[in-house]
């Protein structure tokens, strides 16, 4: 069979690791594969097949624009579509394209699969890409509301632990794509594995600060790692955040190397529960004064179908105007390092509003 692979023409900055891995997997049923970005007519065969993936739902557009596109082109090959848009909201493509296979969740006999990195080299925009992307684990032991990970991947469960065995030839980095990778089984065995293989690291969904102590910061610490990540998601973790971060930071970790991302804009209908922009403004002084760098996280609803619209009740869109122009202007690529002029400037306002001015502070006589 022949086997088309197709990546939406999305806004990502990693490529597609599932399509990656459906590539082994084919191959190794004798068929033919290969990948193209967005609509692309140039193909070298007539597909019996067509894998599409999906990202966030707010990035539904392109993935029907390649449905159609394809569905035109090749109308008698079969369309199957996946990924995270394909997997929470199917009725969404199924309603429109009714002769459309849709995927709902992880494709399990291409898991365990190496990805074919060799197929990237037909798309310009992953020519140069010379990082190996795995997950060691998958599913989370948390079920936080803003997170798709429990419907998508389940329970929390190791995959592999023989790292180096996923690591592409000639590939200077590793990125770890697990949800929770400190909670996994097997951590500290990837650990020691990592560790022997001796190249850049990258645990880019971010580590569980809840779940760092002595031991685990110690065998992070010696990594090379040139970003350490992890998230402050409600004010009552604090201690927990400071906690985690002074071990590292004990281990040998520079604090600046620490990037904490910082959720904001949340609320919880079924609680009726949700952050407010005075509590976002102290986690982010938390964080400067701890030496480490804050990252907002603007929450997005699960089913989103517009990016940027969603308004909780607690956040006015002129607050969350002033993060996004705060990030621009004050912050560095979208972050707030502890720079002594920014760290004072929220130090010192009054309030969220204030502390986000981009105006310069008047005395207060």
């Amino acid at each position: 069979m022949n086997i088309l692979l197709v990546e939406p023409d999305y806004y990502t900055r990693y490529p597609p690791l599932g399509l990656m891995k459906l590539a082994s997997y084919h191959r190794s049923q004798g068929n033919q594969v290969k990948l193209v970005r967005g609509t692309n007519d140039d193909i070298s065969f007539n597909p019996d097949k067509i894998e599409i993936t999906s990202l966030f739902t707010y990035a539904w557009k392109p993935v029907h624009k390649a449905i159609e596109f394809y569905h035109f082109l090749f109308p008698n090959a079969k369309i199957n579509v996946g990924g995270i848009y394909a997997s929470l909201m199917s009725e969404h493509i199924k309603s429109v394209y009714p002769y459309v296979d849709v995927h709902i969740g992880l494709c399990e006999t291409a898991e365990q699969y190496m990805p074919a990195y060799d197929i990237l080299k037909d798309v310009e925009k992953w020519t140069d890409w010379n990082s190996s992307i795995l997950f060691t684990s998958r599913g989370c032991i948390r079920n936080c509301p803003f997170c798709a990970v429990p419907k998508i991947e389940g329970e929390m469960r190791s995959i592999l632990t023989d790292v180096e065995n996923y690591v592409h030839d000639g590939h200077k980095q590793v990125i770890l794509w697990d949800n929770n990778f400190l909670a996994s089984p097997d951590w500290k065995e990837v650990l020691e594995n990592l560790q022997e293989i001796g190249l850049k690291i990258d645990f880019n969904q971010g580590l569980d600060a809840r779940l760092i102590d002595e031991e685990k910061a110690k065998m992070l610490a010696s990594l090379k790692m040139p970003t350490v990540r992890m998230a402050y998601d409600w004010i009552g973790e604090k201690n927990i955040i400071k906690n985690a971060v002074n071990l590292l930071a004990e281990h040998g970790i520079n604090r600046r190397k620490i990037l904490i991302y910082v959720l904001y804009n949340f609320y919880d209908e079924d609680r009726e529960y949700g952050d407010t922009p005075d509590a976002f403004l102290e986690k982010t002084r938390d964080i400067q004064e701890l030496g480490c760098v804050s990252y907002p996280m603007r929450f997005e609803p699960l089913t989103s179908m517009k990016k940027n619209q969603y308004i909780s009740p607690f956040w006015t869109l002129e607050q969350l105007e002033a993060v996004a122009k705060a990030r621009r202007v004050l912050g560095f690529g979208g972050a707030f390092p502890p720079y002594e002029g920014l760290v004072n400037k929220f130090k010192n306002a009054i309030d969220f509003d204030e502390a986000f001015s981009l105006h310069p502070q008047k005395d207060n006589q």
